[in-house]
């Protein structure tokens, strides 16, 4: 499909959202009863399946999707996931869905201020200026000084900057691989770092929750599914502001499912971050127009 449909792209990218901010909440579920790296094997299993099936569908099958310039820095992307993954449903438990996805919202920040050193892109002082504000944020979420900052907010914060090294290396590796190649390695790295662990951590599930985590695995999968049909459909600049509905959907399913509570600062500071962050998809897509006229 080419991209000529935002507004079916942007529905996409809404329903994706939904399907992730249930995943999110079933982990949280799961992982406050059974150890966390059985958890994400498991889903990692089935998420695995789903990528060999789709990738066997593609033009030339497995073996062409799997052909890759890096190799090995694309396996220990799928492994840099699955740890950011374990650490960010551990975060959950301790701290809870809504404070770990307002602090989890600083990454495409944090991706600005890496881009430089990791990827020798040029940052203009506008986003920097973005960083800051969104630092500002971060801190007035944390509360540093304040007995209510935890080891939680600290795990949080790592799975943030996990996640945001992943996708440095995720731009990396686009310069020669492409998209399907990627998304092939995180499956295949992610599932076999887990399964090499995760079986060590083996504990009996109860049959109310086999039900759980069946639907863990499907809406993990569902959830790709839509994302690659959003970016199949319109372009990621256009959706990217409305991955921002994760953290609306969560902040539902913390309230009503697990009664979670949050405090003033929480709102404030994720308000701030998220603004920060759309200023810089916003001067992103500035730039690469600018970029595109002068090539005219």
């Amino acid at each position: 499909m080419s991209q000529n449909n935002p507004r079916l792209g942007i529905f996409l990218m809404i329903l994706t959202t939904f399907v992730f901010a249930m995943q999110d909440g079933i982990s949280r579920h799961l992982a406050e009863n059974y150890n966390v790296l059985m958890v994400v094997m498991i889903r990692y299993w089935f998420f695995v399946v789903f990528v060999l099936a789709y990738a066997s569908m593609q033009k030339g099958g497995i073996r062409r999707v799997a052909r890759s310039g890096m190799p090995i820095l694309q396996f220990l992307r799928g492994v840099l996931l699955a740890a950011e993954i374990c650490v960010t449903v551990l975060a959950y438990v301790y701290l809870g869905l809504i404070e770990t996805h307002a602090i989890f919202a600083i990454f495409p920040l944090i991706v600005v201020a890496l881009a430089g050193p990791m990827l020798g892109e040029s940052v203009g002082w506008r986003r920097w200026a973005a960083v800051g504000v969104g630092c500002i944020g971060m801190l007035i979420i944390l509360k540093p000084d304040n007995a209510s900052f935890s080891a939680g907010s600290l795990i949080a914060l790592s799975g943030a900057f996990m996640f945001a090294v992943y996708q440095l290396l995720t731009r990396y590796v686009a310069r020669v691989d492409h998209a399907m190649t990627s998304f092939f390695w995180t499956g295949v790295g992610g599932s076999v770092v887990m399964t090499l662990i995760g079986p060590f951590y083996w504990e009996p599930i109860a049959p109310a929750d086999q039900l759980w985590m069946a639907l863990l695995c499907v809406t993990g999968a569902t959830g790709h599914f839509l994302l690659i049909k959003t970016l199949e459909v319109a372009e990621a600049a256009v959706v990217q502001p409305f991955t921002y509905f994760q953290i609306v959907f969560v902040s539902a399913i913390g309230l009503t499912v697990f009664g979670e509570k949050v405090g003033l600062n929480v709102v404030v500071g994720a308000l701030i971050i998220i603004a920060a962050g759309l200023f810089v998809t916003w001067r992103e897509r500035v730039r690469a127009a600018q970029r595109r006229s002068s090539r005219v």
